[in-house]
């Protein structure tokens, strides 16, 4: 069998999910176990994956499961507290206050506020606190997730204070024999890491400076009256106000200082700049644009995470500074525990998990429960108990409603990252075979010869899309772009860059991403019709990644110290 039809059986688990979710619309609760098993089938009987190592996939990826319950639970329990101390009231005003028009909220809350939470804590994080922040307020359950997913793609590179390169590309490369290389080229590994991450900050500036007119134009375009995409292009000065906000101190801060802080930094530049103007009313449309009344929304834009601020209206008032401030906690938090090391390491003290799951060497997964963003958003909830002064049946009240949100998506997870592992661990075979992402990467390749640096972003967002994850992406990856651009005589930083920026677009697709999203706002069943939408910008993503990376390669020439 030819590396074809090889690569066509790698990307069944992929062609059947599309089919299933987007095509025929079945929901993931019921798409993903049968992907599941047909993902099974292909590695035992096409890359002859022992029956061992597929369990001990399995088990990896239910481990990983919880850990990824472990942070929904926490985003919906914070949001529930605050729903019930009226600290939601208060967030909803300030937020009028600023404006009322809901683009500019977008702008505020997802493009900007959303990246700051990326840029500390990544791994989904921004969708899982975002996303019910903004039903709170008042958006459709499927326009919020839309809008969480689409927060997934410019600021994750460097998220996670910089994990995706740190951790990613760190540990994707063959460190010990590129290091050798740039040795006896007169440079050195940290050099070669910061030329990648200068190069994916420019690449994600330029391509991402268009994600807050995109966000406000879908909005428009599937949740407005008049299904518009005019109504959000009508806010074009003030979003791409917001834009430039947000990546020139992103991308001056990856080229100075490094792949830690582009995402936080660029975040809290933007928003000390745009939050002022938007009060001051600069660039914004005189005419306000809002959601149709909930009484005329489809079914299927709501879910069921119900913010009834009605109830809360006989409670105390909350003053503004107080309403944000466990939201301030979660960032702070999150922030000096991934640059801290002392606290760092008290927070993953606290460990559970399997070291080389039924003898298979490699599939080891751990549980951080202090660590992980979960644990962060589940103390900062406890806290908030006592700092809104909160009655014990309030709070009782609210970790009820966040519990039973979990079991839907603990169901569709539990199948669907379970198969994910299931591809990244099947480079491990009896039939002498690369992993099966690495098997349609390399078909792509051979297919395209010399244009290849133009799908090299398109391959980074397929591992993502895959692993519905950045960091895991590029280590799957990141020496097989490599290679290739030695093959094609090109720049290896460029190369390595698209991977990273290409594994940042997938994001926005990851259909694991979509189901833990869309679980906490109680949006479950409909994760095809979320895909349905994401797929616009990523494939506006890829395509212009794609073509600078032409560029790049081809006209500016570009080269490394391996050149």
């Amino acid at each position: 069998m030819g590396l074809g039809m090889y690569a066509l059986f790698a990307a069944m688990p992929i062609i059947l999910s599309g089919i299933l979710l987007v095509g025929i619309r079945m929901p993931a609760k019921w798409a993903m176990p049968i992907v599941f098993i047909v993902t099974a089938l292909i590695g035992i009987f096409v890359w002859d994956m022992s029956v061992t190592r597929i369990f001990a996939s399995t088990i990896q990826g239910v481990l990983i499961t919880i850990s990824v319950l472990w942070i929904i639970f926490g985003a919906i329990l914070l949001l529930n507290t605050l729903k019930h101390s009226g600290a939601i009231t208060t967030i909803k005003a300030g937020f009028n206050g600023i404006s009322p028009d809901r683009r500019v909220q977008v702008v505020i809350i997802a493009w900007l506020f959303g990246s700051f939470i990326e840029g500390a804590s990544g791994f989904g994080t921004p969708a899982a606190v975002a996303a019910p922040l903004l039903v709170a307020i008042g958006f459709p359950a499927m326009a919020a997730v839309m809008i969480g997913m689409m927060i997934q793609s410019t600021p994750v590179t460097f998220g996670a204070v910089g994990t995706p390169i740190l951790i990613g590309v760190n540990a994707g490369l063959d460190k010990a024999t590129i290091s050798e290389r740039l040795l006896a080229a007169g440079s050195n590994w940290e050099a070669y890491l910061q030329a990648i991450t200068s190069q994916a900050a420019i690449i994600h500036a330029i391509t991402g400076t268009l994600i807050p007119l995109l966000m406000v134009m879908m909005l428009t375009r599937f949740f407005g009256k008049h299904k518009s995409w005019t109504e959000g292009l009508s806010i074009l000065p003030f979003a791409i106000f917001g834009g430039l906000a947000f990546t020139i101190p992103y991308a001056i801060t990856g080229i100075f200082l490094g792949a830690e802080f582009p995402s936080i930094i660029g975040a809290l530049v933007g928003l000390a700049i745009v939050v002022p103007a938007a009060r001051a009313g600069f660039l914004i449309p005189k005419e306000s644009w809002d959601f149709a009344p909930p009484s005329e929304w489809p079914v299927s834009w709501v879910g069921k995470l119900e913010v009834n601020l009605d109830a809360m209206a006989g409670k105390n008032p909350i003053s503004l500074k107080m309403a944000w401030l466990p939201y301030l906690l979660v960032a702070l938090i999150l922030v000096v525990s991934r640059v801290s090391s002392d606290f760092k390491g008290l927070l993953t003290s606290l460990s559970f998990g399997l070291k080389d799951i039924l003898g298979e060497t490699g599939v080891s997964a751990a549980i951080q429960p202090l660590y992980l963003p979960g644990g962060i958003l589940v103390f900062v909830a406890l806290l908030t108990y006592f700092l809104h002064k909160m009655e014990p049946s309030e709070m009782k009240a609210a970790f009820k409603e966040s519990s039973a949100l979990l079991l839907s998506a603990g169901f569709v997870l539990v199948f669907t990252i379970p198969l994910v592992r299931i591809l990244i661990n099947s480079g491990v075979n009896g039939s002498d075979l690369a992993s099966m992402p690495v098997t349609m990467a390399t078909w792509v390749a051979q297919s395209v010869g010399d244009i290849y640096p133009f799908f090299a972003s398109w391959v980074g967002a397929l591992g993502a899309f895959i692993a519905g994850s950045n960091t895991v992406s590029n280590m799957m990856l990141a020496q097989y772009q490599f290679g290739v651009a030695e093959a094609l005589g090109i720049s290896t930083v460029v190369m390595v860059a698209l991977q990273a920026v290409g594994a940042a677009a997938g994001n926005m697709i990851a259909i694991h991403n979509v189901v833990a999203a869309s679980a906490t706002v109680g949006l479950l069943d409909r994760e095809g019709e979320t895909l349905r939408k994401t797929i616009i910008p990523t494939i506006y993503y890829l395509i212009v990644s794609g073509v600078i990376g032409l560029i790049g390669m081809y006209i500016l020439g570009t080269t490394d110290a391996l050149m």
